[in-house]
C-alpha cells in the first residue's frame, strides 16, 4: 500500500469516518481542520489524487492524529499472506511433515519474525 492510499484510507475510516458529519465535504473540512492542512490538500489526499505525493512530516501527523501506523498496515498484509501461503502448503502437501515443507514454513517464519522486529524498532 503505497503512503497516498494509506492517507486516504486513514483519513476515510478514522480521522473523518463516516457519521462524522453530515457530506463527503464535511468530512473533508473535518479531516483538514484536524490535521491543519487547507481543504483543497485534504481533498487532494482524501481521494488520492496521484498528481500529489505525502511528505513525511504530513505522514507522522496522520499516524499522530489516527493512532494508526503506516508500517502496521504493511504488517497485517504480510501475515494475512503468511496465513493463506501456510493455508495452502498444508492443502497441497499430503505429508506435512516433508523436509520441504518444513523448510518453506521456516524460512516463513523467520521472515515474520524479522518484520516483525523491523516494526517494533520503528515504532
Amino acid at each position: 500500500m503505497s503512503e497516498l492510499v494509506f492517507a486516504s484510507k486513514t483519513m476515510q475510516e478514522v480521522i473523518a469516518p463516516p457519521g462524522a458529519a453530515p457530506s463527503i465535504s464535511a468530512r473533508i473540512r473535518e479531516a483538514a481542520r484536524k490535521l491543519r492542512w487547507t481543504y483543497w490538500r485534504a481533498h487532494s489526499v482524501w481521494y488520492a489524487d496521484p498528481r500529489v505525493s505525502i511528505k513525511p512530516r504530513e505522514l507522522r501527523k496522520i499516524e499522530e492524529i489516527s493512532g494508526v501506523r503506516y508500517g502496521q498496515e504493511e504488517a497485517e498484509e504480510i501475515d494475512q499472506l503468511i496465513a493463506r501461503a501456510d493455508e495452502f502448503l498444508a492443502r497441497r502437501d499430503p505429508h506435512p511433515d516433508s523436509a520441504l515443507a518444513a523448510a518453506l514454513r521456516a524460512f516463513i517464519g523467520a521472515l515474520d519474525r524479522a518484520g516483525n522486529q523491523e516494526g517494533k524498532a520503528g515504532r
